[in-house]
Parts: C-alpha cells; sequence; structure tokens
C-alpha cells in the first residue's frame, strides 16, 4: 500500500501494478485528463505534474514528467495537477496570466506549462528570462511561437505570492509526516512488486532476495523500457527513501553525492566546483528530467553515451560500492567493463559518488557535442582535466565519450601532452595520438569519421579557450 496526496485530498493505493505511470494512474484510474500524453518518453512536456516533497516544515515543489515517473514513487509526497491549481472559482495566478498574455491556443500542451510556471512561482517568485527559459525548456508548444508563454511567466513577479498552496501548507506538511511515519513501503498486485526501503541493511536483504529485481532512482532511463519497449518488471525497488543515499555534502577534499541525488539537488555543488560539468549536466535534460534524474543512475546505466561519466573519469572519481555492510571503493574508470557490462557484483550497488575538489593549478573543460542544444543525447562528449604550470603540461586527464564501447581515457594523448609545452605544436600531435585511442563507430548519430574529427578538434578549442579571455560562443561551437 502506498499513500500520498493529489490535490490536496489523501490517496490509498494498493493492489495495483507498481509499473503504472503517474500520467497512466491520473488518467485511466483518476479521470484527470488535464494532463496530457504526448511523446510518453519524457521530451515534449504535455504531462508535466507538479510533485511536493517534505523539507523541513514546507514542502518543496518540482515540475516532473508524469509519463515516466511510476505511481509508488509518490508516497509520502503531494502530487498537483492542472486541475488542483484552481481556488474554488478563481484561477491560480499562473492560469491568469497564460490568459491574459494569450498564452495559450489549441490548449494541448497549456497543462504543462502551466504546471511548469507553478513551479517556478514557487520556487522562483521573483524569476527573470534566464529562469523562464531554464524552467520551460522541456515544455514544447507548436502554436504560440513561445513568447506570449514567456511573455505570461515573467508577468508573474507582479502576481502575489499566497495562493491555497501556502495557506494549506501545514495542514499537508502534518498530513506527508503522518504518512512518512509507515517506513517502509510495498506495493503489489500479486504478480508485480514495488519495495521503498528506509535502511541499506532493508535494502540488503531485499536484493538478496530478489536477485532480478530493478533498482530505480530517478528513472528517466529505466522508465522508458515500460512506456517505449512496453515491459514489465516483475520486481522494482526504490532507492530514492534509503536514509543516506540520497546525501549531497562537501568534506575537506572530495565532494560526496549520493546516488539518489538527483541532478538539480547536486546542481549548486557541482557548479561552485565544476562549472564545466555542471553546463553539461544542464543540458542532459529539461528541469523536468533533471529534478528526478540521478547522477549514480547516469552512471549505472553504463551507456557509452552518458553525459557525466567523461567528466567524472578526467576528474578521477570513485564509486562508493555497497552490498550490506561490506562497501568497497573503485576509480570510475575500472567500471567499465564492456558495453553495458559494470563491476557491479550480484546484490552491489552504487551509494555514493566521490568527486576529488578541484586545486589552483588545475584547469578542467568539458564539451558536449549534439543535434540539438537542449534535451538530445550526445554524438561526441570530451572532459580535459589539465595541471598546466610555467606553460607547460604536468599532468593530463582527459576522457571522452561516444568514442568507444565505454566511456574511455584517451592514454596516448594523455602522454602525448604530459611533459609537453602547452603550445599548439603540442596539441596537433596530441590530436594524432588521438586516433590511436579511438576507434569510433557509425551509428545514427555520427560517422566514425565525423566523431574523430570533432574528438581532435575538441581538444583544439580547449587549447584556444586557455588562451583567450572569452570562451567560444555557441554559434563558434556549433558551426
Amino acid at each position: 500500500m502506498i499513500q500520498f496526496l493529489l490535490n490536496g485530498q489523501l490517496q490509498v493505493v494498493e493492489n495495483l501494478d507498481p509499473n503504472t505511470t503517474v500520467l497512466q494512474y491520473l488518467r485511466n484510474h483518476q479521470q484527470k485528463n488535464g494532463t496530457k500524453e504526448g511523446c510518453a518518453s519524457g521530451d515534449c512536456g504535455a504531462c508535466t505534474v507538479a510533485i511536493g516533497e517534505l523539507a523541513g516544515d514546507r514542502i518543496r515543489y518540482k515540475n516532473v514528467m508524469a509519463c515516466i515517473a511510476l505511481l509508488p514513487s509518490l508516497h509520502g509526497k503531494h502530487l498537483v495537477t492542472v486541475e488542483g491549481l484552481k481556488d474554488g472559482d478563481q484561477l491560480h495566478p499562473v492560469q491568469q496570466v497564460m490568459v491574459d498574455k494569450h498564452g495559450s491556443q489549441c490548449g494541448y500542451c497549456t497543462p504543462g506549462v502551466v504546471m511548469s510556471l507553478f513551479a517556478l512561482k514557487k520556487n522562483h517568485p521573483h524569476a527573470e528570462r534566464k529562469e523562464v527559459e531554464a524552467v520551460l525548456a522541456g515544455n514544447l508548444c507548436r502554436c504560440t511561437g513561445y513568447q506570449p508563454i514567456i511573455n505570461a511567466a515573467l508577468s508573474l513577479q507582479q502576481t502575489p505570492q499566497d495562493d491555497q498552496f501556502s495557506r494549506r501548507e501545514a495542514e499537508w506538511v502534518a498530513q506527508l509526516r503522518q504518512i512518512k511515519q509507515q517506513g517502509s513501503v510495498a506495493l503489489s498486485d500479486n504478480t508485480q512488486r514495488y519495495f521503498a526501503p528506509t535502511s541499506t541493511t532493508e535494502l540488503a536483504r531485499l536484493l538478496d532476495r530478489y536477485r532480478g529485481a530493478k533498482l530505480l532512482a530517478g528513472g528517466t532511463d529505466l522508465n522508458l523500457e515500460i512506456t517505449q519497449a512496453l515491459k514489465s518488471f516483475d520486481t522494482i525497488i526504490y532507492l530514492g527513501s534509503v536514509e543516506g543515499l540520497s546525501v549531497v555534502e562537501e568534506t575537506s577534499d572530495s565532494l560526496m553525492i549520493g546516488a539518489a541525488a538527483s541532478y538539480s539537488e547536486c546542481e549548486a555543488l557541482l557548479e561552485a566546483n565544476f562549472p564545466a560539468l555542471a553546463e553539461v549536466i544542464e543540458r542532459i535534460g529539461s528541469a523536468q528530467i533533471r529534478n528526478v534524474g540521478t547522477l549514480g543512475g547516469n552512471i549505472a546505466n553504463a551507456s557509452p553515451i552518458g553525459d557525466t561519466p567523461p567528466g567524472l573519469i578526467a576528474l578521477d572519481a570513485r564509486l562508493h560500492l555497497r552490498k550490506g555492510e561490506c562497501e568497497r571503493v573503485i576509480p570510475l574508470e575500472d567500471f567499465y567493463l564492456g558495453y553495458k557490462v559494470t563491476a557491479l557484483q550480484p546484490g552491489e550497488y552504487i551509494s555514493r559518488i566521490e568527486i576529488p575538489k578541484p586545486t589552483a593549478d588545475q584547469l578542467f573543460k568539458m564539451y558536449k557535442i549534439s543535434k540539438r542544444f537542449d534535451d538530445d543525447i550526445s554524438a561526441v562528449c570530451a572532459a580535459f582535466n589539465l595541471t598546466i604550470k610555467r606553460g607547460k603540461v604536468e599532468q593530463a586527464r582527459i576522457a571522452y565519450g561516444g568514442m568507444a564501447a565505454v566511456p574511455k581515457r584517451a592514454l596516448a594523448c594523455e602522454d602525448a601532452l604530459t611533459g609537453e609545452a602547452w603550445t599548439e605544436a603540442t596539441i596537433t600531435d596530441a590530436m594524432v595520438a588521438l586516433s590511436n585511442d579511438f576507434q569510433p563507430l557509425d551509428d545514427v548519430r555520427a560517422s566514425a569519421a565525423y566523431r574523430m574529427q570533432v574528438a581532435q578538434n575538441l581538444l583544439m578549442r580547449c587549447f584556444i579557450e586557455t588562451e583567450q579571455a572569452e570562451p567560444l560562443t555557441r554559434v563558434n561551437y556549433y558551426g
């Protein structure tokens, strides 16, 4: 049984297939059809809802794609849909501004836009255009040309912050706390099972009992197997409630990021220490995706074109792998054994990612090449971690994604740079050395020749950007 609030009303769900998405539940079980299905893959934003989670004495709302969120992950949370915004006969301010600024035409995308604006209003009541564009990047509209929607979002600065969600917040906090006191939960339809353990001890017990269980964190990749490949998983174990797995903290020499922490939750810490990595993470997907997707999931997925592993490998990140009470630490570069094959042992999972803090002499650059700038899979991803002193390269760690069956260091390129002067001639030699590191494949995203040319050019780009005050613009970058 799971419990959550839907537009302020308690919902108790039992005997339901845990593979059910939030979108399916809303439309098929609650007849709340304001939430639309567009792509069923987390791309278009038509299904955007807001999910509120306890944050001390407050509820923090975030916009999420309902089509790739599993219903049982709502336990102890507040799900808000477009139907729940209106207060009696009065439209919510985010609905009213869409009317006043003519932000809706056919209306299909409008509920999702409205819910993203709701999250924006709650988290950034005086948002400027940059915040507006960031929160709306995952909401596609084919009617208005976006400007009226942006105008509506900017006009929210003049609307009151007080609404029914602020007036009833204490009441809902009390309800959510009571639900949370249940501890671990489970949901089953007698065929498929879902578990949400709260301790590592219980997690270990479940992993030992259900050897083929699927681990769920953000689910932005795993849940596509349900919505796109039409799979149904017998056993799902949710990591988001396990104590300690969502912790994000800074020690004297490292950043520690729990495997179940979302990109949004670790964004500020990464931005402060590695702006180039944070910039690539911002392009992994929309705000709706970053609000639930996790760094741990991006690593465990073992995709050769995952966006974060090249940067983390270049930064010499280490993985804390746990099985029961036993924990071992390995370099991330040793985690990938082959295409979609990792070093995880049966019953073992990633608990934390440890990233050494930057040093004063460290230069870190990272680049992603994709057909679209936002919300697209990379063809090539490159990361350069260099220590340059007195014009000479003392140390180089370089890693690429999209160039091999796994994210991989460019060892020949590193050797061509280390100990040499940081000059264009050295870079040219290192570009040639890259051909000894990789033999990329042709696929739908890019040809092998294109990938190699881009990989070499990104090394030159790194050099050029260290020799001038301003980084190359996006126009220079993409042609």
